[in-house]
């Protein structure tokens, strides 16, 4: 009598061996996307894969992804942020209005005092969301109208200018032959990775966005989970703020208008869900790198900007799409 190996793993109950295949690849579609763009780019473009080009498109998509990991925390919890486009001009507005002077330590207080106005703005927009119940699209609308207007307010409309050397070394500044915005956006992928995955703190956030009423029930303090999304999402928002104005040498109020948007599409893209409690900050990561690439791409083959926007338009779309697809085969 043939005995079947009580070692082997089981197949999945209902489970069909073409339906595994499908949750794979709809796990790595993202990736596998990825991985089509760069080699497309590449044979179509020689300078594309350049090492000074790869260069360029991290360095371009070091501010997007400190707004979208932000924007991960926030979606994972079922929420939305948009304000995070008017706290990186302001940031960038305050940074510069205290790096007037010069020296290393007014460099220090320029950026703190960048950072900690997005990390202020974020608190607002937790209080709104976790204490007062005010829907977050409606309280991060709002926010984001206050913040543009404080943005012009204290820069009079105009950039502010004449910014310390020590300040707009930020911009400049290597790490090991790495320049310090790639670094720090490495550096926020790890610890958002960490903190997600190996703390109590990434289990309640996904918790909260997967079920906030057996959250609650299991003693999520979910009050403090959402307040501590929006607050992360700003206080990052306000790092990006301080790093594009000493890149662009100056603070402007209208520096991230529409960043926004990019950052909650990165995460979309990356398969973060909408409804929250499902995706992973590694696949934001692939998210951002696809705009970036796609963007970078289609410049160096001057492909029209009205085009572009269709064309990212479409892969948004697309990415609803599969997301809503994949909760369907979960269901």
């Amino acid at each position: 009598m043939k005995m079947e190996n009580s070692l082997a793993p089981a197949r999945p109950v209902g489970r069909t061996l073409p339906a595994l295949k499908l949750d794979y690849v709809l796990r790595y579609i993202t990736a596998l996307v990825l991985a089509v763009f760069v080699i497309a780019l590449g044979l179509l473009h020689n300078s594309f894969l350049s090492a000074s080009n790869l260069n360029v498109i991290l360095l371009q998509v070091s501010t997007n992804a400190l707004l979208a990991v932000g924007a991960t925390f926030v979606i994972l919890t079922g929420g939305i942020d948009l304000s995070v486009g008017s706290i990186v001009g302001l940031s960038g507005v305050v940074g510069a209005l205290l790096a007037q002077t010069d020296g290393p330590v007014a460099a220090a207080i320029a950026i703190a005092g960048g950072v900690l106005t997005g990390a202020a703005i974020g608190a607002v927009n937790g209080f709104l969301v976790s204490i007062a119940k005010v829907p977050a699209f409606v309280a991060t609308l709002g926010t984001m109208t206050i913040a543009l207007g404080i943005g012009y307010v204290l820069s009079n409309g105009s950039p502010i200018s004449g910014l310390s050397d020590e300040f707009l070394s930020l911009g400049q500044l290597t790490c090991f032959g790495v320049q310090l915005p790639i670094v720090t956006m490495l550096v926020t992928l790890i610890l958002s990775f960490l903190a997600l995955t190996k703390m109590r703190f990434g289990l309640q956030v996904y918790a909260v966005g997967g079920n906030v009423q057996a959250a609650r029930i299991a003693g999520v303090n979910v009050r403090r989970i959402l307040f501590s999304v929006y607050m992360i999402s700003g206080l990052l928002a306000g790092a990006a703020g301080v790093i594009l104005a000493a890149r662009v040498t100056a603070g402007i109020p209208t520096t991230g208008a529409g960043y926004e948007l990019n950052a909650i599409a990165a995460a979309v893209i990356g398969g973060i869900s909408l409804m929250g409690g499902r995706g992973s900050i590694w696949g934001t990561a692939i998210g951002f790198l696809i705009i970036g690439v796609l963007d970078n791409g289609l410049n160096i083959m001057n492909v029209s900007p009205f085009y572009q926007e269709i064309i990212k338009g479409a892969i948004i779309i697309g990415a609803v799409f599969v997301d809503s697809f994949a909760n369907r085969k979960s269901e």
